[in-house]
Order: C-alpha cells, then structure tokens, then sequence
C-alpha cells in the first residue's frame, strides 16, 4: 500500500538529485559557454540547458516511468545485445575515458596550473594526477567515512564560494559582452546545444536514475504514478537550482572575455575570475574546494564502475578493476583539459542522440506497445547518422556522406540530423512489427 510521501523529503531528493549532477566538471563548461558566446549568451545559455538541465531530469523521469531496474534492462528493449554494448560504452565514457580523468584535469586547471610556469605545464599535471588517482585508488579500495564526510561539507562550501563569485561577478560584470566568437555567430542556440553534451549528465541520468527511485520507493511510494509525482516535483527542485547557477556561470564567462581575454578552457576562467575578484588567496581556497571535490566525484565514479565491471566480467576482482581503472585514468588525464575535451566530442556526438532517444521511445512505449522494431529501426537511423556527423571532427570524415545529408536532412548542419531519422526509423518500425502481428494472427 502507498503512503504519502513528505513534501520535506520531496525537498530532501530533489537536493540529493542536484548534488548528484552538479560534479566540479559542470562547473566549467558554462563558464566556457559564455566566452565563446558573448552578446549571444542568453540564445546559446537557452541551448545548453535543454541538453544540460532538461534531458537529464528527464531520463531519470524515464526510469521511473519504465518501471526498469538498471540500464541494462531499459536499454535491452532495444536488443539484449545492444542493452549490453550501450550500457558498457556509457560506463566507459562517463568512466576511465572522460568523466574520471576530467576530474584531475579540472582539479589541476583550477588549483595547481595558476601557481607554477608554462614550461614546468607538463611535468605538474604528471606528479598531481600520480596523487590524484592513487588517493581515489586508495579510497575507492577502503570506502570509509572520510568521503562521506567530504562531500556532505564541502559542497555547502564550495557552493557557498561559488555562489559568492557568481554574485559578485553579476553585481560588479567584469566588464561587458564581447562579439561572440565565429562558432556562436549563427545558431547559438543549437551549439549551447550541443555543448551540454559535454557535462553527460544524461548519460550519468541512466545511472542516477535508479539511485532516487528507489529512494522514493523505499520512503512508501509504490504505484507508478505516485513515484512519478514524486520525482517530478524533485527533478523541478534540481533543475531550477541547476539552470540558476549555470546561467550566472554563462554570465560571468561572457563579462569576463573584455579584461581576461579569449581562454584555453572553463577551468582557466573560472581561476582567472576568482583570483581578479579575490586575488591569490581567493584562487587558492577556490582551488583547494574543488579538488577535494573532484576527489570525492572521482572515488565515487570508480566505485560505480569498479562494481559495474565487476558483475560483467565477476572472475576480475573489484579490487583488480579499481586499480586499472584508477591508473588508466591517470594516464588519460596527462593529455590536459583542453584536449580531453576535444577528444571526447566525436563520441559524445554518437552516444547522446541514442540517449536521447532512448529516453523518448521509453516514455512512448505505451503507446507503441513496445514493438521492438520501433526501437531498433529508429535506433539504427539515429546511429548512422550521428556517426557520420561525429566523424567530421576527425581525420575520418565522409565528405560525399556529409555533403548528402546536409542536402536533405533538416537540421543536419547545426548537429540535429538525426531528429527526423529517429522518427522515420520508428514509424517503419512500428509498421513493420504491425503487419508481422497480422500475419501471426492470419496463421492462428
């Protein structure tokens, strides 16, 4: 039987959701947002919080609504195969391959590269990320207190500083928006688009996802549409505490472009703003937050994946893929912020139209009976094209590819080709799946 849940523990995992989300590394890409936006701000700011705030709540509503258990099983509608390739491609990325290495990256960025020379770059971030990962090693071996304690106060503080500087920098704009850069001079609202792939909250979404609804269904919620409601009401708490901060971030990185200059990456002008308001001292406690931070965010991510890893491939220990992970992490992290970022951009491109995806077809399962055909053809379309289109950032463009389908797709050229694909793809599905029904019944 259902009980009613509280509003103050509605209040309480709309909190946990944000907390969950906001990682040290979305502190960054807002921040760089602004820069390269400039006077278009607010048009490309609108973009990146569909991607950034809008489709992460969303896919953890997509878990409730599915009634699933793991992303496997969600993502298994599609094929078992392909529940089981997605699943391990987005603990990869959102693991040893990006997410985990970005966050020695920004802990360097922010609290060591301002205080040493250009030239002494290299060597720093190889000794600060050696510490960096075997600290998350050892705490991802012995979870103690130490990281709950961390983290339940030291983000009131750091969002405490933050909050402060994003203040000040609105109060007292270091100075006023520049043109925007060549990117964001047309269709910034599509390119803040696409740059909130880069936080992976959505990807992250499918694994959040399960943390909070069982935690509603343990507080007496059982029917889904309670569970629902619920977790409605949390994701709106998330969310507008989200879109507050990462629209001041834009804010404060566009002001700051007139004083500071165009700059490498988010972590940079976030450590050149704190120390032009606050000075040395400012950079320094600012950096010292975020650190412990990313450490608390990056012993979890190794935990997440370390177990997911584990149940995949059970004859390799926990302690095993810990530390292989920790020190493959540290490796990736040596290639710097800036081109991490870059590299992690085609990929993203691939895997975010499938997220993006999966998590429309989950809430319209109903309503297509769950055909498996609607799932895998318009899986397939979207696949295809955001492959090509993710392949234009390397050296192993299709350029006759591209140059067709910016002819004839809408919405190709600004990184949304693969919209009406996915719904072709699911209406052949679905027609298909029909007449096989039919047929079945005809041979009855």
């Amino acid at each position: 039987m259902s009980t009613k849940v509280p509003f103050s523990f509605i209040v309480i995992i709309g909190l946990m959701l944000f907390a969950l989300f906001f990682g040290a590394g979305n502190l960054i890409f807002p921040a760089m947002l602004g820069q390269s936006a400039g006077s278009e701000i607010w048009s490309a700011n609108a973009g990146f919080l569909v991607t950034g705030v809008g489709l992460p709540l969303l896919g953890v509503m997509a878990f409730g609504f599915s009634g699933k258990e793991d992303l496997q099983s969600l993502a298994s509608r599609v094929h078992p195969m392909f529940g089981l390739v997605f699943t391990t491609v987005l603990y990869l990325a959102i693991g040893p391959l990006f997410a985990i290495p970005r966050t020695g990256n920004v802990s360097f960025e922010i609290g060591v590269k301002p205080f040493v020379s250009e030239s002494s770059t290299g060597i720093a971030l190889l000794i600060f990320t050696v510490i960096f990962f075997t600290i998350t090693c050892f705490l991802s071996l012995n979870p103690a207190k130490i990281v709950d304690i961390v983290g339940r106060f030291l983000t009131p503080i750091k969002l405490t500083f933050i909050g402060i500087l994003v203040v000040v920098s609105v109060i007292f704009p270091i100075g006023k928006f520049q043109a925007p850069s060549e990117k964001y001079m047309t269709n910034s609202f599509f390119n803040g688009f696409q740059e909130g792939y880069l936080t992976m909250d959505t990807l992250a979404s499918f694994v959040f996802g399960i943390i909070i609804i069982n935690a509603i269904r343990e507080k007496g919620a059982k029917t889904k549409g309670q569970i629902l409601k619920v977790c409605l009401m949390a994701t709106l708490i998330a969310a507008v505490i989200l879109a507050a901060i990462y629209s001041a971030l834009s804010y404060m990185g566009a002001s700051s472009v007139e004083k500071l200059g165009h700059l490498d990456n988010g972590g940079e002008v976030l450590a050149r703003v704190s120390e032009f308001y606050f000075g040395t001292y400012g950079g320094v406690l600012l950096g010292l937050m975020i650190t412990v931070a990313c450490l608390t965010t990056s012993v979890g991510l190794i935990t997440a994946c370390s177990s997911y890893f584990h149940k995949l491939f059970p004859a390799i220990s926990y302690k095993v893929i810990a530390i292989s992970l920790s020190v493959f992490s540290a490796i990736i992290a040596n290639v710097g912020l800036t081109e991490l970022i870059a590299i992690s951009v085609p990929v993203l491109t691939i895997i975010y139209p499938l997220a993006i995806v999966l998590i429309f077809l989950t809430f319209l399962h109903p309503l297509f009976k769950g055909r498996s055909g609607v799932y895998q053809i318009s899986m397939l379309f979207t696949f295809i094209i955001s492959l090509v289109d993710s392949l234009q950032e390397t050296a192993l463009k299709v350029p006759a590819l591209d140059s067709f389908f910016a002819s004839f797709l809408p919405m190709y050229g600004i990184g949304l080709g693969w919209i009406v694909p996915a719904i072709i793809g699911g209406l052949i599905g679905y027609v298909l799946n029909f007449k096989q029904d039919d047929a079945l019944l005809n041979n009855e």
